[in-house]
């Protein structure tokens, strides 16, 4: 069975990998079934207990893994009810009130609600007028580098923007569990210096570490004095899986994404893979056919090439997904593996004619992850402007969406002829319920591959090197 489609109607296909006469064999899969099986368990144990055997937090101790139950809104759960609600409420605030947004993240604390805004709102958002935009604020992203150029442009924009509406409101949402992440923090600081100096006050919110006293972080603390609105960044959930909670949700929330959709997609994903039979459960499947092929096959890059230009930030979350999951140095024992697989950013057509070369000719080491939309919500049709051109008549009267379909299998049949798999992830629409459900499988499948490896799918010990090199950086820039 090479394909698994859900009650949704969501399709895995893995016809270009998995079968009689493809890179992963039916027998292979079968002879790995001991493994798959125990990972499944632990899995199972992760859901009732919160607990995975040899996950540590950055500090070496014990710490709850808790991404299975953010798809639920059930008193007592990150997403309850009261929190769902505070996020609505938010969101009812900002319209027709606020004029632009800044989201101050980066990482997970970016990543995924980007996906977010771009599924919602696309490239041409803030060229909309309020109305057009259903009465939301234009959004900007910031704090996910410290680029002085991009930032400089920001100011000016939002300066700029307030010089010519009076009571101008601008709207910083800071995201960071600690508060001293530097991206964030001090690209907030400049911007709301400068918009203070040009008179346009800033109102803050925070997202952040939840405790008080002992444990309050910084930016908690920072909020509480200020009076500032706090939301939650939640703990047992790593950065590279919240955005399912009120890290990605509340970008959701201030541009009218639906937020419950989103989490009922990855609810219907979640029931899925509770299945111990792999041929009805997506994530178990498709991480065994990526472990195996990397594994015992020499496939160790990835490329997500979703073909759907607003689809590309969801190739850069899955990025930040894999390789902070699975890169790992040890595995559980403290062994040296050096585990993991490169992850590639593509986006079809656009990248049939940067990639695909490479994919097509050069080595055989990687599988191919495409992602289509079967029904577009708009869609053109190339008009019969030029017939009298052979070349131009051949897709002249064609939906672009039928052009789009037919260059992603023109790609994986020409990539097959050469025995080059791939597989093909099948969005029967683009909207959050089928957004979700991807994403919660994505999360599923990597969590299954880190016990197939037997590394640590929930920690980043190679993240917090580098920061101890920058501390000692930026204590030397301080004392010059």
């Amino acid at each position: 069975m090479a394909e698994i489609t859900l009650k949704s109607g969501l399709i895995l296909d893995f016809s270009n990998l998995y079968g009689p006469d493809q890179l992963i064999t039916e027998q292979e899969v079968a002879e790995f079934a001991p493994v798959y099986e125990k990972a499944h368990a632990s899995m199972q144990t992760m859901r009732k207990t919160g607990t995975v055997a040899g996950h540590l937090s950055k500090d070496g101790e014990p710490e709850m893994v808790l991404f299975p139950q953010l798809p639920y809104i059930v008193e007592g759960n990150i997403n309850n009810p009261e929190r769902i609600m505070a996020l609505e409420e938010l969101g009812r605030q900002v319209r027709n009130h606020v004029d632009a947004v800044v989201f101050f993240g980066i990482g997970g604390s970016y990543l995924g609600g980007k996906v977010l805004f771009d599924v919602q709102c696309g490239e041409f958002w803030n060229l909309k007028s309020q109305a057009e935009r259903n009465g939301y604020p234009q959004v900007f992203f910031a704090g996910n580098n410290v680029d002085s150029h991009k930032l400089t442009g920001l100011i000016q924009t939002l300066r700029a923007a307030g010089s010519v509406k009076p009571g101008y409101t601008v709207m910083a949402v800071i995201i960071s569990k600690s508060g001293s992440t530097i991206e964030p923090m001090s690209n907030y600081m400049v911007l709301k210096q400068a918009l203070s100096d040009a008179g346009i006050s800033v109102d803050t919110v925070a997202v952040t570490d939840p405790h008080e006293g002992d444990k309050e972080t910084l930016l908690h603390g920072m909020a509480r004095k200020a009076g500032w609105p706090i939301f939650y960044v939640p703990d047992g959930v790593g950065g590279r899986f919240s955005v399912f909670s009120e890290v990605g949700l509340i970008v959701g929330a201030l541009v009218g994404f639906d937020i419950r959709a989103f989490l009922d997609g990855a609810k219907e994903a979640d029931q899925a893979c509770k299945s111990d039979n792999i041929r009805e459960n997506p994530a178990l499947l498709n991480s065994v056919l990526k472990y195996l092929a990397g594994a015992r096959h020499g496939r160790d890059l990835e490329v997500l090439m979703p073909y759907a230009d607003n689809l590309k930030s969801l190739s850069e979350w899955y990025i930040q997904l894999l390789a902070e999951s699975l890169g790992k140095r040890l595995d559980k024992q403290g062994h040296i593996v050096n585990y993991g697989r490169t992850p590639i950013v593509a986006v079809g057509t656009t990248d049939m004619h940067a990639q695909t070369q490479e994919h097509q000719e050069g080595p055989k080491d990687k599988i191919v992850q495409f992602v289509s939309i079967r029904k577009w919500a708009d869609d053109l049709i190339v008009p019969h402007m030029y017939d009298d051109y052979e070349k131009l008549a051949s897709f002249s009267g064609l939906p672009l969406s039928s052009i789009l379909e037919a260059a992603r299998s023109a790609n994986a049949e020409a990539l097959l002829g050469d025995g080059r798999p791939s597989a093909n992830y099948i969005l029967p629409e683009l909207n959050a319920f089928y957004l979700g459900e991807l994403m919660f499988m994505l999360c599923w499948s990597i969590a299954y591959e880190g016990e197939f490896a037997n590394v640590d799918a929930f920690n980043q010990p190679g993240v917090e090197v580098y920061k101890r090199f920058l501390s000692g950086r930026l204590k030397k820039l301080q004392e010059r």
